[in-house]
C-alpha cells in the first residue's frame, strides 16, 4: 500500500523566484507535462509574475501596474500552483532537499529550480543608507519613486545605461526635474557608439534630461535624507531623489550558501542544471559557458530548454545564445548587435540623417556582418541579425544593406515585406522572445486577422511596441489578399485606435470636457494614458470646450507646469511679456530690480526682442512673478511667444506703414493664445522686412497699399519661407485675418505640428479658400478665437493669487 501511495504521489519541484525567467519555464512545463509536478513557487515580492520590462512605463504612468502582470493569482490556482507571495526563501538544504523561507517554514522538493535573476549593483560611497536613495528593479522601487514625485524637486539618477534612462523618461513625466550622471562619455554607452550616443543625447535633452557625462558620484549627501550628490572632481548637485542605477548582478547569494558552484552566477551546464543534478536554474542568475545575460530573449531560450528536462525530455541543449538589443527610450527606436564598435580591422557601413533623426552602421569583416547598430529606424534590424547569425557573404548586396532587403532588385524580391524575407528562426520579438515561426503559425492554426489578436495570442508587440512594424507584415505576407491592407489614420498613439482627427470628432460630439473624461469614454487601452497622448488630449479638450473644459496641469509638460523654461542645471528662465518688444526706462530699471534682489545670474535679450531672466532657482518662481507684476510671456508654451516689431515710420526714415503700434496691438489681441505648437508673429513696417516677417508663422509686411500677409513660415532648424496668404489696407483687417488663421490651425493641426508642415499638408489655396474668400467664416473663426483667449488667465497672476500651485497642479476649470 505505501509503495503504491508513493509512486502516485507527484513528483515535487520547487521554484524560487516568481520573475520572468522561472514562470516562462514553468509555463513550457505545463505544456509539456501538465501533470507531472506538484508545483510550489516562492516569491520575494509581494506581487504575481510581471512584465519587468514595463516598469519604466509605469512610472512615466503610461500604464498601470495591474496591465503589466504576466500570470495573475487566479492563473496559479487554475494550474493548482502554490504561490508564496512575498516570502522569500532563506536557505536549501540540499541533504534534505527542502528549502526554509522567511516564516520559518520548510517545503521539501524532488526537483529545485533557481531563478533568483539579479540584484542592482550599488556603489560602496557614503549616504547609501539615506532616505530617498533607491534602486530601479521592480515595483517597490517605483512605487517609492512615485510618492517621491509627487513632492517635484530634482531627481539625480546614477548611471546613463538603459534602466538610468528608464528612470529619468519617467520621473521627468511625473514632473521632476532630472540629472543624470554617467561616467561614460555618452549615454547608452553599452549599446550604442559614440555617434549614435550624440543622437539619442541631443533628443533626451530636447525632452528635457540634464547629463553630466565623464563624471563619478563619489559620496551622497544629506543628514537623515538625501539632499545631494558629490562628484569625483568636487562638484555638488543638489538632489531630492537618487536613482541607483549603474548595473545588476546576478543574485547567487542563496546559491552560494547551499554550496552550489557560483563564478560569475550559479554555474549550469548545457540542459541548465547545476553540479547538483537535482537543482536547475534560468534566469539573470546563472552562468552558462562563462556568460551571463541580462536580455529577455535568451532567458527565454534557457526556459525552453530547462523546462525540456525537467518534463523528462532530454531533447534539448542550451548552447548560449547570439544576442541583439532591441530597445524603445522615451519613445526612440534604438537596435544593436554583436560587435557594432568596431576598429581597425573592420569595415564600417554607415549612414547619418541628423536632421531626422536616423542612425545606421553595420560593421563588417570579410564580408560578413559581425555587428549591427541602428538609431531611430530600426525595420532593418532581424535582417541584419540574421545577416550576422547565418555568416552570409553581402558581397552581392552590400552597396544597399542599409535600405533592408526590399531594396536589392534581385531574384524578384523588391517589393516583398521586410518580414516575409526572414527565416521562421529570426526574432521578431526582442521583449518576449517570439520568433517569425511562432506568429506565422498561431496566425494560420488559430485564425488571427488582426494585430490585437497577434498579440492576445504570442504577445508579440505586446511589451514596447517596436516590432509592431514587423508583426503586420507578417499578417499581410501570412493572410494575403484576405487581410485588409488600406492605408488607415495613424492613431494618436498605442493607447488607442484613434487618429487625431477622430479624437477630435469624439470630443466634438460626446462633450467630453476633461483628459478623464476622453480615457473612460473611448476606451483607452491605458487608463492613465502615455506621456504621448496624455498632452495632446487635454490640448483637443480645452480647444473645443474652451469655458467648460477642465485643464489637467498633470497633462503638459514640464514647461508648462512650472509657467517658466526649464534649463539643464534645473533652474528656469522667465521672461515676461513686453509688448511689441517696446519698453521704457522704468520697466527696465523695474526688471533690473528684481534680477538683482534674486541673484539672477544672466539677463538676455531673446530673438524675440524681449528680456529673459536666465538662472531662477523653482522656489523663487512665485516671487519673481509677484514683484516683477507683469504679465506671463508664454515662452514656455505651446502657445504665442511674441509679435516681433520694427520702429516703423516713428523712427525709421524708410518705414512705410507703423509697424509698432500694429505689432502691439496683435499681442494684446492674442495673449494667452494656446496652440498645438509656438507660435512666433513679426510686423516690419517695409519691404526691408528687419523683423524677419517671412520666417514667421504668420508675418506681416508694410507697403504703401497697406499690409501683406505671409503664413507658415519657420526659422528654427528647417527653415521655411513663409507664403503670402493676401494682403489688406488696414490693421483692423490684419488682426481679423491673423485671428482667422490662427484660430483654423488650432481647430485643424495635430497637436505639436507646427504652421509650416500644416499649411504644406493642407494646402495654401484650401487655407485662402476659407478665410481670404469667405468673409462669415472668416469672421466666425476670428470670434471663435476671441471667446477662447477670453477664457484663459494669466497663470503668473493665478499663482501669486493662490489660485493654482505649481507644485500640486490640480486639475482645474478653464473659466473663473
Amino acid at each position: 500500500m505505501t509503495l503504491q501511495l508513493i509512486s502516485q504521489r507527484k513528483s515535487r519541484l520547487v521554484v524560487v523566484g516568481n520573475g520572468m525567467a522561472g514562470m516562462r519555464t514553468v509555463e513550457e512545463l505545463l505544456k509539456m507535462a501538465p501533470d507531472l509536478y506538484a508545483i510550489t513557487v516562492f516569491g520575494a515580492e509581494p506581487h504575481p509574475n510581471y512584465n519587468r520590462i514595463l516598469l519604466s512605463p509605469v512610472l512615466a504612468g503610461e500604464i498601470t501596474v495591474d496591465e503589466i502582470i504576466l500570470n495573475d493569482c487566479d492563473w496559479y490556482e487554475a494550474h493548482g500552483i502554490a504561490l508564496r507571495l512575498g516570502e522569500p526563501v532563506l536557505k536549501i538544504d540540499r541533504v534534505r532537499r527542502e528549502v526554509r523561507s522567511a516564516d520559518g517554514s520548510t517545503t521539501p522538493y524532488d526537483r529545485l529550480l533557481l531563478a533568483t535573476g539579479a540584484t542592482p549593483l550599488l556603489p560602496p560611497i557614503t549616504g547609501m543608507d539615506l532616505a530617498g536613495v533607491l534602486a530601479f528593479r521592480n515595483i517597490g522601487d517605483v512605487e517609492q519613486m512615485l510618492v517621491a514625485a509627487r513632492h517635484g524637486g530634482h531627481a539625480v539618477v546614477i548611471g546613463g545605461g538603459l534602466l538610468g534612462l528608464e528612470a529619468a523618461h519617467g520621473l521627468l513625466a511625473r514632473g521632476m526635474q532630472v540629472t543624470v550622471v554617467h561616467r561614460h562619455a555618452w549615454p547608452l554607452s553599452q549599446q550604442v557608439d559614440a555617434a549614435g550616443g550624440a543622437l539619442l543625447r541631443q533628443a533626451l535633452e530636447s525632452r528635457g534630461v540634464r547629463f553630466l557625462l565623464g563624471g563619478q558620484a563619489k559620496a551622497l549627501l544629506g543628514t537623515t535624507a538625501v539632499a545631494g550628490v558629490r562628484l569625483g572632481d568636487g562638484s555638488e548637485i543638489a538632489a531630492d531623489l537618487v536613482v541607483m542605477a549603474v548595473g545588476i548582478r546576478p543574485n547567487m547569494a542563496l546559491a552560494q550558501a547551499a554550496g552550489l558552484h557560483c563564478e560569475q552566477g550559479i554555474v549550469v551546464n548545457d540542459t541548465l542544471q547545476t553540479f547538483d543534478p537535482r537543482v536547475y536554474a534560468v534566469g539573470e542568475c546563472v552562468q552558462h559557458r562563462g556568460s551571463t545575460y541580462g536580455l529577455v530573449a535568451p532567458l527565454f531560450e534557457q526556459a525552453k530548454v530547462a523546462a525540456n528536462h525537467l518534463a523528462e525530455y532530454g531533447q534539448m541543449r542550451y548552447t548560449g545564445s547570439m544576442t541583439s538589443t532591441k530597445l524603445k527610450v522615451s519613445g526612440i527606436d534604438l537596435f544593436s548587435a554583436g560587435d557594432f564598435m568596431g576598429g581597425a580591422d573592420k569595415e564600417e557601413i554607415t549612414l547619418l540623417d541628423g536632421t531626422h533623426g536616423v542612425y545606421k552602421k553595420v560593421v563588417v569583416q570579410d564580408n560578413r556582418v559581425i555587428g549591427g547598430l541602428l538609431y531611430g529606424d530600426t525595420s532593418i534590424g532581424p535582417w541584419i541579425f540574421q545577416l550576422m547569425r547565418d555568416g552570409t557573404d553581402i558581397s552581392a548586396f552590400r552597396d544597399h544593406i542599409l535600405f533592408g532587403e526590399t531594396h536589392l532588385g534581385d531574384a524578384g524580391h523588391a517589393g516583398e515585406s521586410q518580414a516575409a524575407r526572414l527565416p521562421n528562426t529570426a526574432e521578431i520579438c526582442g521583449c518576449n522572445g517570439v520568433c517569425k515561426g511562432a506568429i506565422v503559425k498561431a496566425i494560420r492554426e488559430q485564425g488571427l486577422f488582426t494585430l490585437e489578436e497577434v498579440r492576445k495570442q504570442t504577445k508579440a508587440s505586446s511589451s514596447c511596441g517596436s516590432c509592431t512594424g514587423l508583426v503586420e507584415q507578417l499578417l499581410a505576407s501570412t493572410l494575403g489578399g484576405i487581410y485588409d491592407q488600406t492605408p488607415k489614420r495613424r492613431a494618436l498613439c498605442a493607447c488607442t485606435e484613434l487618429s487625431h482627427e477622430e479624437l477630435r470628432e469624439a470630443i466634438a460630439a460626446q462633450h467630453l470636457l476633461s483628459v478623464r473624461d476622453v480615457f473612460a469614454a473611448l476606451d483607452w487601452r491605458h487608463p492613465g494614458g502615455c506621456a504621448t497622448c496624455r498632452p495632446a488630449v487635454n490640448y483637443y479638450v480645452r480647444t473645443a470646450w474652451p469655458a467648460q473644459a477642465l485643464d489637467d496641469p498633470q497633462a503638459r509638460f514640464i514647461n508648462e507646469r512650472a509657467h517658466a523654461n526649464i534649463q539643464k542645471d534645473g533652474t528656469y528662465s522667465v521672461v515676461p511679456r513686453i509688448y511689441g518688444g517696446i519698453t521704457s526706462p522704468a520697466e527696465l530699471k523695474h526688471i533690473a530690480e528684481v534680477a538683482e534682489r534674486y541673484q539672477v545670474p544672466m539677463v538676455k535679450f531673446t530673438g524675440g526682442q524681449r528680456l529673459d531672466l536666465l538662472g531662477v532657482r523653482k522656489e523663487d518662481l512665485p516671487k519673481v512673478w509677484a514683484d516683477l507684476g507683469m504679465p506671463s510671456g508664454h515662452a514656455y508654451g505651446k502657445a504665442l511667444r511674441t509679435v516681433k516689431s520694427c520702429v516703423g515710420t516713428e523712427f525709421c526714415r524708410f518705414g512705410t506703414q507703423d509697424s509698432t503700434s500694429l505689432a502691439i496691438d496683435l499681442e494684446q489681441a492674442l495673449e494667452r493664445m494656446w496652440a498645438p505648437h509656438k507660435v512666433k508673429l513679426a510686423v516690419s513696417g517695409c519691404p526691408r522686412n528687419c523683423s524677419e516677417s517671412t520666417i514667421k508663422d504668420f508675418g506681416i509686411i508694410g507697403v504703401d497699399s497697406g499690409w501683406e500677409c505671409y503664413v507658415g513660415g519657420n526659422g528654427g532648424m528647417k527653415v521655411r519661407a513663409a507664403e503670402l496668404l493676401c494682403k489688406v489696407p488696414t490693421g483692423a483687417a490684419v488682426i481679423e485675418m491673423a485671428k482667422a488663421f490662427l484660430q483654423l490651425y488650432r481647430q485643424d493641426a495635430t497637436y505639436l505640428e507646427r504652421t509650416a508642415p500644416w499649411v504644406e499638408r493642407v494646402g495654401l489655396d484650401s487655407i485662402k479658400a476659407r478665410i481670404v474668400d469667405d468673409a462669415a467664416q472668416r469672421q466666425a473663426l476670428a470670434a471663435e478665437l476671441d471667446f477662447a483667449i477670453a477664457q484663459e488667465r494669466d497663470p503668473w497672476a493665478d499663482v501669486v493669487a493662490g489660485r493654482l500651485d505649481i507644485h500640486a497642479a490640480p486639475l482645474r476649470r478653464i473659466a473663473g
